[in-house]
């Protein structure tokens, strides 16, 4: 992520199609109880470390994360795209027109499936508009997308985010709505959220949502360690590299003094929690100072920085998770090798 100097303040393109808001200035940011950073400094002086997966996505890391999504061992969102080629019609059909909110939003690749879908279901009810609201943290990939999205789709309105899960959801729990919203947390990203954490964002999703409102989840299934491990361990290091570009990030963003030569990436599956879990290790014994934030850490060689976990799912499971929060299961779709899975359930 950019600076908060450099971030997008509210904005409205001349043509009224275009409203993009910063929700992590510092004026947004000084009313929220629980800031980023805050729970960058938490995650630095635990034990183990961990940092927050927000920050692999500055300008760099965004870049880096579409280069993945295209690599022969990534199979997730190729996956995915197939699995909405086929169903998106059928989804849209059993949602009908609504509000498209996108948690995560990057590129918005996927979405243009949906987009399509929901264009011609708008066109055979005789409505004008197809309402888009993408949420990142990252302004540059938000402000790129919108506007090539906006190029492509003359009817498209767009109110985009800049911000955080919790920020965006909050807002919207705070401004409900009659238009109806569907929630789209697809590419597989409530992996990364522990289980406690699972439990908290769906509330905070059921929360944002009127009964009969809807949220479209993305989910990887649980399969062959080999191929889980590959996903994240790629052979031509594009993944590590992203996995190291946090470290940038921080540099950046917090006056941070990472020397990057002297970690190094590592990804395993944990058959007992079944998630992978990214790793950044020390070379050697190191002195870490991120003056932005006053802190200062000591790390031993080879103790690692958990940078990421991607956990895998059993559909049955999460069904009844997602029911304990209100949200009804309509339909499950996957992919011939049962390895991806797309959900979408109904706010009661």
């Amino acid at each position: 992520m950019v600076s908060s100097s450099e971030s997008i303040a509210s904005t409205t393109t001349a043509d009224n199609r275009l409203q993009l808001d910063d929700l992590l200035g510092p004026a947004a940011l000084s009313h929220q109880p629980q800031s980023p950073q805050r729970e960058l400094y938490q995650g630095l002086t635990q034990t183990p470390k961990t940092i927050p997966a927000q920050y692999f996505y500055d300008e760099r890391g965004s870049q880096l994360f579409e280069q993945i999504c295209d690599l022969p061992e990534y199979y997730l969102t190729r996956t995915e795209t197939s699995i909405f080629r086929t169903c998106a019609d059928e989804l849209a059909q059993i949602t009908g027109p609504c509000e498209i909110i996108e948690l995560g939003s990057g590129s918005s690749t996927k979405t243009r499936l949906l987009l399509d879908a929901y264009q011609r279901l708008n066109q055979k009810h005789q409505i004008a508009d197809l309402k888009y609201s993408p949420i990142d943290v990252s302004p540059s990939i938000l402000k790129l997308s919108a506007k090539q999205l906006l190029q492509d789709y003359s009817d498209l309105q767009i109110q985009g985010r800049v911000s955080t899960y919790d920020l965006a959801l909050a807002q919207l729990a705070a401004t409900p709505t009659t238009t109806k919203r569907l929630i789209g947390f697809i590419g597989s990203s409530l992996g990364n959220f522990t289980p406690a954490g699972c439990d908290r964002l769906l509330a905070q999703v059921s929360a944002a949502l009127q009964p009969g409102d809807f949220f479209l989840l993305g989910i990887d299934l649980r399969k062959d360690p080999a191929i889980l491990e590959a996903a994240y361990d790629d052979a031509q290091g594009v993944t590590a590299a992203f996995n190291l570009n946090m470290l940038q990030h921080l540099n950046n963003r917090f006056e941070a003094n990472f020397d990057l030569t002297q970690f190094e990436h590592v990804a395993l599956y944990n058959q007992t929690t079944h998630q992978i879990e990214m790793h950044l290790r020390s070379r050697q014994p190191q002195t870490i100072r991120l003056k932005a934030i006053n802190l200062t850490i000591e790390l031993a060689a080879d103790e690692t920085i958990l940078s990421e976990i991607s956990r895998k799912f059993d559909p049955a499971e999460l069904q009844i998770q997602l029911q304990n929060q209100q949200l009804h299961v309509q339909r499950i779709w996957t992919d011939p090798q049962n390895w991806f899975g797309v959900m979408l359930a109904q706010k009661q």
